[in-house]
């Protein structure tokens, strides 16, 4: 059962900042791109990467991502001398908690990882939308002899103080660690994507674990607790695209993103497959009358109206005489004769009625202030309806505050 590196995906978030969204899961199970979810991007990453052993925690509303994953083949990840594992929080001789915090996630499953007595353990997180060969990290890890390596990458000075933010000497090591400082010393944030040699992290976070005063978290106890001790940090320079999906602005962002290959993120990539378990359903059909351009269509969409720059998912349709802009169609949506839908999110199984408008050009808010309109998963628009610019509609199609 050894092995000399195994990954760790954390995957139980909440994803509060998705709203309705995720109000029935978890946000890696999140579809995306038309065909994926979000969590098709680690674990093709891992396969890719060459690493075949994945802990995938889970928590929250995991029932539909624990599905998803089954037994990780369509990841090949299916083998006997590793493979993917699900790993929600459980009840031990000791008693039991949920997953306080990212490193108490990890502390918790010590048991699974010492199964496989790695030399090196990659933490990822299962919301990103990215393509990296951890096997390159892990060899500057390597090369570096560090106690811990952390992805970084460029982002403009204004955003730095979103990030935790790495200093660094000329060698590219770590010297400092400043979680969303208000007036960042550097512009290498912190991706979230970490190696450790396992014996170090082991002893950290048994440490971190009892500390009461810790909150059980590798950005704000871990790695300024291996700073403060002198451990040797490195910083690894990811230069390719990477985005946090974890607002509604940076998942539309990300979809439309995926139009344009000249943004780095292509999927149509041969030599960086993103692997994804497929729907089952009959090719897309398009109407006589239907007009598309500029986007994704997937499995069991039916299009007799017009289509533009938009991405649309599984068994999606769009009536003759409806148009659809700029929006991310979720799998099951309906979008019945004369409406019109811009610059929105369509959740899982929504149903847009005939002559309906939602959303909006911006130069069409007349309120002052501008955004994604958003409608929740299963929510039903009634005939003639508008739904404005910038809000978000819940199950019952009532307006749902997002703050």
């Amino acid at each position: 059962m050894k092995k000399e590196c195994i990954a760790m995906l954390l995957a139980g978030g909440q994803g509060s900042r998705l709203y309705v969204l995720t109000g029935d899961m978890a946000k890696p199970a999140v579809p995306f791109g038309g065909k994926y979810r979000i969590i098709d991007f680690p674990l093709s990453n891992c396969t890719n990467s060459g690493i075949d052993t994945v802990g995938v925690l889970t928590q929250y509303r995991p029932l539909e991502l624990n599905s998803y994953i089954g037994s990780g083949l369509p990841w090949d990840l299916d083998v006997s001398s590793g493979g993917v594992h699900i790993l929600p929080p459980y009840m031990g001789s000791k008693g039991g908690t949920w997953y306080k915090g990212t490193a108490n996630a990890i502390y918790q499953n010590i048991g699974f990882i010492d199964m496989y007595d790695p030399d090196y353990v990659v933490i990822l997180s299962g919301d990103h939308i990215y393509k990296m060969d951890y096997s390159k990290m892990v060899r500057r890890h390597k090369e570096s002899n560090a106690a811990c390596t952390i992805s970084v990458m460029e982002v403009p000075w204004d955003e730095a103080p979103r990030f935790g933010i790495m200093s660094v000497d000329g060698q590219d090591m770590i010297t400092e660690f400043a979680e969303k400082p208000k007036e960042p010393k550097s512009n290498l944030a912190s991706m979230g994507i970490y190696v450790f040699s396992w014996k170090i992290l082991r002893k950290y976070l048994t440490d971190d674990e009892a500390n009461p005063d810790s909150d059980n978290d590798f950005g704000k106890n871990i790695i300024p607790a291996m700073l403060g001790d002198n451990q040797r940090m490195a910083a690894y320079r990811f230069a390719g695209y990477w985005k946090d999906v974890g607002t509604l602005d940076s998942l539309w962002d990300a979809n439309m993103d995926m139009l344009s290959p000249e943004t780095g993120l292509d999927l149509r990539d041969d030599s960086w497959p993103i692997y994804v378990r497929s729907v089952n359903a009959p090719p897309a059909f398009l109407g006589r009358h239907a007009q598309v351009a500029h986007s994704a269509i997937n499995r069991g969409s039916i299009l007799e109206g017009t289509v533009e720059n938009s991405v649309l998912s599984s068994n999606v349709t769009v009536s003759e005489g409806a148009r659809v802009s700029y929006s991310v169609l979720l799998p099951g949506v309906t979008v019945e004769p004369g409406a019109v839908v811009e610059y929105a999110i369509l959740g899982e199984g929504a149903h847009v009625g005939r002559n309906c408008r939602v959303g909006g050009k911006p130069e069409d808010s007349d309120s002052g202030t501008w955004g994604l309109t958003v409608l929740a998963p299963g929510c039903t628009l009634e005939e003639g309806r508008e739904a404005r610019p910038g809000i978000m509609l819940g199950h019952n199609g009532e307006e749902v505050s997002k703050s």
